[in-house]
């Protein structure tokens, strides 16, 4: 493998099938941490997306570049369709779904440790066999785990953050690790 195969093998976290595959086309490095892009490809989002979280520090911003996706924010979803652009200020309460197949760029700024989450994350599914949407009560506690120590970039909202850290402290007494 040349290093710019290397390089490039580096940016992408492909998790199979949820939540797809991300490509860092900017990376934290890159700009010096004034922001993390990443360019998704996702088939569909199970139910009602992720966990309804905020991203305390930064914003996070959506631009859709071919399919549907739809933004949960301000207690309403919304449709972000081809070409259309989406932000979602810092603190705001939110989460995403599709039901169809949609790529875009995701925007986190500033970039914060938003990279190292997203890596640690798709480590916790390629390696450690998370499911999503969680599966197992071990996919929930390593999720908090991670969450909680990653609590200036993402924080949840519904179930509750002081939920994820009841479950992040279980999970620590229960003896497990979440990846560097």
């Amino acid at each position: 493998m040349t290093t710019k195969e290397h390089g490039k093998q580096d940016r992408v976290l492909d998790f199979g099938g949820f939540p797809g595959r991300w490509e860092i086309t900017k990376s934290t490095k890159e700009t010096d941490g004034k922001f993390l892009e990443m360019r998704f490809e996702i088939e569909t989002v199970p139910e009602d997306g992720p966990f309804v979280h905020t991203h305390p520090n930064a914003e996070e911003s959506y631009e859709v570049l071919s399919g549907v996706l739809e933004v949960y924010m301000d207690g309403e979803w919304r449709e972000v369709s081809e070409g259309e652009k989406h932000t979602v200020p810092p603190g705001t309460p939110h989460t995403f779904k599709n039901k169809t197949p949609v790529e875009l760029i995701n925007v986190h700024k500033p970039a914060l440790e938003h990279e190292a989450f997203f890596r640690r994350f798709h480590r916790l599914v390629t390696e450690r066999g998370v499911t999503l949407p969680p599966g197992r009560v071990s996919d929930i506690v390593l999720i908090a785990m991670l969450t909680t120590e990653h609590e200036e970039d993402v924080y949840a909202v519904s179930p509750p953050h002081w939920v994820f850290k009841i479950l992040a402290g279980l999970g620590r007494v229960l003896g497990y690790h979440l990846p560097d």
